[in-house]
């Protein structure tokens, strides 16, 4: 499985950008979901994440606590750019 990913402390309301060179998925995720994602088992994201041909994509926090933001390149390699920030809320 090819993907970026990154945990982050975050709080309900906040907003986090992800700007990338290349169109993928992009996925905020509980810890139990990430690790649920990363075994190929079922899992659910949250924010509003998905498949992003337009970027940077805007992922809303449901509730505060550590998320997982996860770039997946659909099976792909690439070398990419990619940004990842956070407009409090």
């Amino acid at each position: 499985m090819h993907y970026l990913h990154k945990r982050m402390q975050l709080n309900e309301g906040d907003t986090v950008v992800v700007n990338c060179s290349h169109q993928c998925n992009i996925l905020m995720t509980t810890d139990s979901n990430f690790n649920s994602y990363r075994s190929g088992r079922r899992f659910q994201h949250h924010g509003g994440g998905g498949f992003f041909k337009r970027l940077p994509a805007h992922l809303h926090v449901p509730y505060s606590g550590y998320w997982n933001i996860t770039l997946d390149l659909g099976g792909g390699s690439a070398n990419i750019e990619y940004g990842i920030n956070v407009i409090p809320a």
